[in-house]
C-alpha cells in the first residue's frame, strides 16, 4: 500500500534534545546548538518516510507529530 504525502509537525518546547530524530531522518530532523530539533523539511519525499516514522514513534517526548494527508493542518 502506497502511503500519500505526510505533514511532518516538531514542538521545540516539548523536544528534550535526545537526537534520535536527528540520527533515523537527518534529511527531515536537525538539533540546534542548544540539542533542541530543528524541522528541516515538513513535507518528506517517500524515500524518508519510514525513517520520518520511526523517529516520531522514538521521541521520548513526543515532540514529532505527523498528519497524513487526508488529515486538516
Amino acid at each position: 500500500m502506497t502511503r500519500g504525502p505526510l505533514r511532518v509537525d516538531v514542538s521545540r518546547r516539548l523536544c528534550c534534545g535526545a537526537g534520535m530524530c536527528a540520527l533515523l531522518a537527518p534529511e527531515v530532523f536537525d538539533q540546534s546548538d542548544e540539542g533542541v530539533v530543528l524541522l528541516r523539511d515538513a513535507h518528506p519525499p517517500a524515500a524518508v518516510l519510514a525513517a520520518v516514522r520511526e523517529a516520531a514513534d522514538q521521541c521520548p517526548c513526543a515532540a514529532i507529530t505527523l498528519h497524513e494527508a487526508s488529515e486538516a493542518p
